[in-house]
């Protein structure tokens, strides 16, 4: 499997895209620039398979909707999250922006922690709220890598400042979910570089309580 990342939109938030030999691939948090991202695809003759979202807040879904109709394909999201592809005073977008980003209702509703077959990916699907109340994140264990959206991040974690955010949980949710993957477990984050468990946990002040 190859992954990309693609910071789109108008905070440049990560889109990945994890795709295996035969050009089969996986599109996450497309947060805008939809022809930047479908022209990449159509470049390396790849072929999406679906949408995953790890939330649903504006600045990863201002693409969704054109992407999800230049492929023909599925778009999913935590049903705690369900509402806000729709609504722009849940998704952020009329608070932080004063504009409204909407997209259509996703095609597939995440209720539960499981594994999503997607033939031929196969994800682990971790509830991890805190940053949002519908937070996900896609463990693909055979890839060592998981797709963390807006939970952990390079030397920091995900606000929690916003409607339905927690520190607490989303702490919770980092110490009992993420960090019982192996520590060598590669990070990709909704914003920034990526990272591994282990430097997080020796470096992260966060995660470690230290700080200068």
């Amino acid at each position: 499997m190859k992954w990309r990342r693609m910071p789109l939109g108008p905070i440049q938030t990560n889109a990945y895209i994890l795709a295996n030999d035969d050009g089969a691939c996986l599109i996450f948090d497309p947060g805008g620039e939809a022809g930047k991202l479908n022209a990449y695809i159509k470049e390396h003759h790849l072929r999406p398979l679906a949408v995953l979202l790890t939330h649903a807040h504006f600045d990863h879904i201002g693409a969704v909707d054109k992407v999800r109709k230049e492929w023909d394909i599925p778009v999913y999201v935590h049903k705690n999250e369900a509402e806000w592809l729709t609504d722009p005073s849940l998704n952020g977008s009329s608070l932080l922006t004063g504009q409204a980003v909407t997209a259509e209702k996703a095609n597939r509703l995440i209720d539960k922690e499981h594994e999503l077959k997607i033939d031929p990916f196969k994800l682990q699907v971790l509830f991890t709220p805190g940053h949002s109340p519908g937070s996900v994140s896609y463990y693909a264990e055979e890839e060592n890598l998981i797709i963390s959206g807006d939970v952990l991040f390079k030397g920091s974690i995900g606000r929690t400042d916003l409607p339905g955010g927690s520190h607490d949980v989303l702490m919770d949710s980092i110490h009992k979910k993420l960090l019982t993957l192996p520590e060598d477990t590669l990070v990709l984050s909704g914003h920034g570089p990526e990272t591994d468990l282990l430097t997080e946990q020796e470096q992260n002040p966060f995660i470690n309580g230290f700080t200068l």
